[in-house]
């Protein structure tokens, strides 16, 4: 597969097949990843992989805690506020395009809250990851999760397999670092559902826009 068909097939996946997806077959992909460019060569990630047993006991804490009503406070905002034109509308519109597919209409709030909740499953997905970074890290090394995520993402896409890159996490930061024992020292940046794609699924026919080119690119060649 080429680089660029891989970048034009990934996409947020949200609906999952039951097939398992095994630690072996998705470590390699992991180590592979760890290639992405790094300044200074840092390579500030620390991931952690769910998958079997693991992954079960991971959702039955977290169905406690949603059934609880336990949230953290965020520790990074995942937006800025406020957003910005044309940022706003941007967020706006891709939102409104998942909730119409799953024909969740923006009045029924109960629906909503129980479709975004589903992030707390990995959306089903067999497999999941954590990523995380040392607190005393800057904006260039969390740069660097960045660069690692999407190279990831890549090969997952050419494993044939898909995912979902999950920032909802940060509001159960808490539960998720004393679950994986991650030290102190990190801060959780996301999460990372990974899975065989559900093709019968209405939200996974979602295709986000993207702004034209022109739009964003200068070009100075003289």
């Amino acid at each position: 597969m080429q680089v660029s068909e891989a970048v034009a097939r990934r996409k947020s996946v949200r609906a999952f097949l039951d097939d398992r997806v095994d630690a072996e077959r998705l470590a390699p992909l992991i180590e592979t990843a760890g290639r992405a460019a790094s300044g200074g060569n840092l390579q500030p990630w620390h991931v952690t992989l769910l998958t079997d047993g693991g992954m079960e006991r991971f959702r039955a804490m977290m169905s406690a805690r949603i059934a609880s009503g336990r949230v953290d406070s965020p520790e990074y905002p995942v937006y800025p506020s406020p957003l910005a034109e044309p940022y706003r509308s941007r967020r706006f519109a891709v939102g409104e395009a998942m909730y119409a597919r799953l024909g969740i209409p923006r009045e029924d709030k109960a629906k909503r809250l129980d479709w975004f909740a589903r992030n707390y499953r990995f959306f089903d997905a067999p497999a999941g990851l954590f990523l995380s970074v040392e607190r005393d890290m800057g904006a260039a090394q969390w740069t660097d999760l960045g660069g690692f995520l999407a190279t990831l993402m890549l090969l997952i896409v050419e494993d044939g397999l898909a995912s979902c890159p999950q920032e909802a996490w940060v509001v159960h930061h808490r539960a998720v670092a004393d679950f994986i024992d991650m030290p102190d020292s990190q801060m959780l940046f996301c999460g990372l559902a990974i899975g065989h794609p559900d093709p019968n699924a209405e939200v996974n026919g979602l295709e986000t826009a993207r702004a034209p080119v022109e739009e964003w690119l200068k070009i100075l060649s003289e």
